[in-house]
């Protein structure tokens, strides 16, 4: 599975992209940011707040119980502000 980090999350997990073999459990959007939390300080401070955060799986905005597998990309955002 790739996955891509932008803005702030890129910050605090501290690469722009990774490959990662997720555990066979992990079978959704919910369930990837919970494993990624496991991942590190920088996981855990990253994604503390995860609601806020967006998800795009396969260039797709997605929702925590969008399904995920291993070839799939996906895609973590912050959320966006106006100016």
């Amino acid at each position: 599975m790739k996955l891509l980090y932008f803005a702030w999350l890129r910050t605090h997990i501290g690469v722009n992209e990774e490959l990662v073999t997720p555990p066979d459990d992990v079978r959704t959007v919910a369930d990837l940011v919970g494993w990624l939390k496991t991942r590190g300080s920088g996981y855990a401070e990253a994604l503390k707040h995860d609601s806020v955060v967006r998800v795009a799986v396969n260039q797709t905005f997605a929702d925590p119980a969008t399904p995920v597998g291993q070839d799939d990309e996906v895609a973590l955002f912050p959320p966006m502000t106006g100016g």
